[in-house]
C-alpha cells in the first residue's frame, strides 16, 4: 500500500511521527509532502529531526501569507504531486490551510482521501479550522475519528459510514515522550525560574492576536498572574504584538522562543497551569494531568473539561488567577483520546479500506 501524507505545520508533524512509525513498520511505502506552512526551523525542522520522520520527498516551500492565497498556492503544487505519485491513499491530518489544499487537491485528481483527526467541531463558523475541517471531512472517503464525540458529529452529519473511531495519535506521542522527560526541566524553563513553579503560556489564533484591544487586555492578564508565566514566542504572535505596541514582558511574563515538543512536553508536565487558545495542547494538558484554561469561547476538545480539568474564559478577565491558579481537580482523568495505540489503528484502517 502506498500512502502520501500531506503535512505543513507544527502540530501535524507531531501526529505525523507515530503514523509515519507504523507505516513503516507494518512495510509499507510512505511519501511525506510538506507544504512549508511552517517554515521556521523551530517550528519545522527540529520536529522532524527530534521524531525521527523521515525527511520529506516533496517540500513545496510554500510560506507564509493570506489564508486564500496560501491555500491557492498549496492546491496547485498539490495538483502536480499527486498526480504524480498515484498513491493508494492521500492521508491529511487536522485542519490547517494544508490540510484543505490537499484534500481539494487529491478529489481533483480522483484519489481516495483519509482524514486523521475527523470529527473534531468546535461550531465556531470564524474560525478558518473549523471551515478546514468541515470541508475536508466532507469531501474524505474515509474519517479517521480520535474519539467517541468526533463519531457523534460526523454521524450528525451523515459520514457514520466512512467513519472508523482509532484514537488520537497525539496521544501516542505525547505519552512517549512524557514517559522520557518527566521530571527534567528544559533549559529555558530552568534558565527563567529555576525549580520554582510557573504557569506556560501558549497564544497564536487569530482571534487573540489581531484583535489590538484584546490582545492588549490577554497580556494585561498574564501579566497579573500570581506566579511566573513562561510564554512561548509564537511567530503570530510576535509580529502582531509588536505591531500594536504591546510588550510580551513585564509583571509575572517572561518571554520564551518556541519549544521543541520534547521541551513542550516536558514543561507542560511540569507546569502549576497552563493558559492557551490552542486546541492541542489543551488536549496535551489533560493527557499530562496539568490545570488548564483555555482563552476562547469554545473547544474542539470538549472531553477536557470533564471534572474541571479545562475552563472556557471567552474574554480575557481583569483578574485571572482565581481561574488560572484554581485547584488542581479532584476528579479522575479518563481516556477518551486511547491508550497510545492509535497509529497501528490508523494503519489497520487503511489497509482494511483500501
Amino acid at each position: 500500500m502506498k500512502v502520501v501524507s500531506v503535512v505543513g505545520a507544527r502540530p501535524q508533524f507531531v501526529k505525523l511521527a507515530p503514523v509515519s512509525a507504523a507505516l513503516e513498520d507494518a512495510g509499507h511505502d510512505h511519501v511525506i509532502v510538506h507544504t512549508g506552512q511552517h517554515y521556521d526551523s523551530r517550528m519545522s525542522d527540529v520536529f522532524f529531526e527530534q521524531l525521527a520522520i523521515p525527511a520529506p520527498a516533496v517540500h513545496l516551500g510554500v510560506g507564509s501569507g493570506r489564508h486564500g492565497a496560501q491555500t491557492g498556492r498549496m492546491l496547485a503544487e498539490l495538483d502536480v504531486v499527486l498526480d504524480d505519485q498515484r498513491p493508494d491513499w492521500v492521508l491529511v491530518y487536522g485542519d490547517t490551510n494544508s490540510t484543505i489544499a490537499a484534500a481539494l487537491a487529491a478529489v481533483k485528481v480522483h484519489l481516495p482521501l483519509a482524514h486523521l483527526e475527523a470529527g473534531l467541531r468546535s461550531f465556531n463558523r470564524r474560525m478558518p479550522e473549523e471551515h478546514n475541517r468541515v470541508l475536508t471531512d466532507h469531501a474524505s472517503d474515509l474519517l479517521l475519528a480520535p474519539t467517541a464525540l468526533a463519531m457523534d458529529n460526523l454521524a450528525r452529519e451523515g459520514l457514520a459510514g466512512r467513519s472508523i473511531l482509532v484514537g488520537d495519535v497525539m496521544t501516542d506521542i505525547c505519552l512517549s515522550v512524557q514517559a522520557r522527560v518527566r521530571g527534567v526541566r528544559p533549559p529555558e524553563v530552568r534558565r527563567q525560574v529555576g525549580d520554582d513553579p510557573y504557569v506556560l503560556a501558549t497564544v497564536h489564533r487569530q482571534e487573540n492576536t489581531d484583535d489590538v484591544d484584546r490582545l492588549g487586555r490577554l497580556v494585561e492578564a498574564l501579566r497579573g498572574l500570581d506566579l511566573p508565566v513562561l510564554l512561548t514566542a509564537h511567530p503570530r504572535l510576535v509580529d502582531r504584538s509588536a505591531a500594536a505596541g504591546v510588550s510580551l514582558t513585564g509583571g509575572a511574563l517572561r518571554l520564551l522562543p518556541p519549544l521543541d515538543y520534547a521541551d513542550m512536553v516536558a514543561a507542560l508536565d511540569g507546569a502549576r497551569a497552563a493558559v492557551t487558545d490552542s486546541g492541542g495542547l489543551q488536549k496535551e494538558a489533560y493527557l499530562l494531568g496539568t490545570v488548564c484554561t483555555t482563552m476562547r469561547s469554545e473547544t474542539e476538545w470538549p472531553e477536557t473539561l470533564h471534572g474541571g480539568w479545562n475552563a472556557i474564559v471567552p474574554s480575557p478577565p481583569d483578574d485571572l488567577n482565581p481561574v488560572a491558579l484554581r485547584p488542581v481537580p479532584t476528579t479522575p482523568r479518563s481516556s477518551p483520546f486511547g491508550e497510545g495505540f492509535a497509529a497501528r489503528d490508523v494503519v489497520a484502517a487503511l489497509v482494511r479500506r483500501a
